[in-house]
């Protein structure tokens, strides 16, 4: 069976030694890094000490662990990946460097992407028919490279061909969103015709983008606008849609920061509504992954509970109006953030260092581990 194209261990926290007391963030980065760590979250790293545990109900059954594949990849600092089944690679994104990296199952990895246009890249989505990869690019503030406009002001997606790298076509969808003059590109799908649609954590828009480039507006809705003190204050307000995913019906499943769902029908997208949840997705909901059955794998960074990230199976009625929602696996690290397929039809997160990234250190590579989904 073809899977749909969507996105797609409570373990020992070992404080660091850095502190933020001693560090100094210049202009709109500073900003934004010192408003993020003052999170106690953010002044730690995590190591991996041992077998996962799963939460069911109040109690924890440990479990034996699942793959990991440590990549060594300086300065990448991945928020998403995507999984290619033809050669048995991941694609990730850079939100330092603004390029694409293919990463083997060694742990190998190599730059595929390096577009000067792209300030920080953080949705990626493998289009295996058509040999592209898409990518959504964003300015965060802390790239080593800035947009003109400055951060929080780019929303872009681009096309570059899977094999060697070289762009197609790069779109500026901040040109045709309606009013908001905040964005962030945080997600891309794409479906069976090749047509690709973006969510903006910071307007209430869903972009839909030709095959070869032209963008329009699908869907501007208050179903999609962001949620009154979920965010980084002063810097990423009011976090809205967080990442989409395709399935089963033509229907678009687009998840908030706050654990929201919210199903959009391609074909008359003005019937937009939430799903019904017996519980929501923990916040953040980051990322979300389409599972063969059609129904969908999500993790939720704890870059806001201050706890391992969460990942959730969110088991849908037939027409995606109501759903059920179970806790299958921890993440250790909580600034993890992204979920794809993997091979032999598991499932992977990425943890991709953000805390250093927030605090202008040096990374010498990222994680993605295997999750349970089931």
């Amino acid at each position: 069976m073809r899977e749909f194209s969507g996105r797609n261990d409570i373990d020992s926290f070992v404080p660091s030694e850095r502190s933020p007391m001693n560090l100094r963030f210049p202009g709109m980065r500073g900003v934004f890094a010192a408003a993020v760590l003052a999170t106690p979250l953010l002044l730690g790293s995590v190591a991996y000490a041992g077998p996962a545990e799963q939460l069911t109900g109040t109690h924890r059954t440990t479990r034996s662990p699942l793959a990991t594949i440590a990549v060594k990849a300086p300065e990448v600092f991945p928020h998403s990946a995507d999984y290619d089944p033809c050669t048995g690679s991941f694609l990730v994104g850079s939100l330092k460097k603004g390029t694409v990296t293919v990463v083997g199952r060694d742990g190998t990895a190599r730059t595929l992407v390096n577009d000067p246009t792209l300030v920080s890249v953080q949705g990626v989505r493998i289009d295996r028919e058509r040999n592209r990869v898409l990518v959504t690019n964003v300015d965060l503030g802390t790239a080593d490279t800035t947009s003109a406009a400055g951060p929080l002001k780019v929303a872009g997606v681009g096309s570059y061909d899977l094999r060697t790298g070289r762009r197609q076509w790069y779109t500026d969808l901040a040109a045709v969103a309606p009013t908001s003059t905040s964005h962030l590109a945080a997600d891309v799908v794409v479906d069976a015709d090749g047509t690709a649609y973006v969510v903006d954590t910071q307007s209430p828009t869903l972009f839909r983008v030709s095959r070869t480039g032209r963008a329009s507006v699908l869907l501007t809705s208050p179903l999609l606008a962001g949620t009154p003190g979920l965010g980084v204050p002063g810097v990423l307000p009011d976090i809205a849609a967080s990442s989409i995913a395709l399935v089963p019906g033509n229907l678009l499943i687009v998840a908030k920061g706050d654990g929201t769902l919210v199903r959009v029908p391609i074909q008359h997208p003005g019937q937009a509504s939430v799903v019904k949840l017996d519980t929501g997705l923990v916040p953040l909901a980051a990322s979300l992954r389409v599972l063969p059955d059609g129904s969908i794998a999500a993790v939720s960074s704890g870059l806001l509970t201050q706890k391992p990230a969460v990942v959730q199976r969110v088991r849908p009625d037939s027409s995606w109006r109501s759903a059920k929602v179970t806790v299958t696996d921890t993440v250790p690290d909580p600034i993890t953030s992204g979920i794809t397929a993997g091979p032999h039809g598991s499932t992977y997160t990425v943890s991709g260092g953000l805390a250093d990234l927030l605090q202008h250190q040096p990374n010498t590579g990222f994680t993605l581990r295997q999750v349970r989904v089931s």
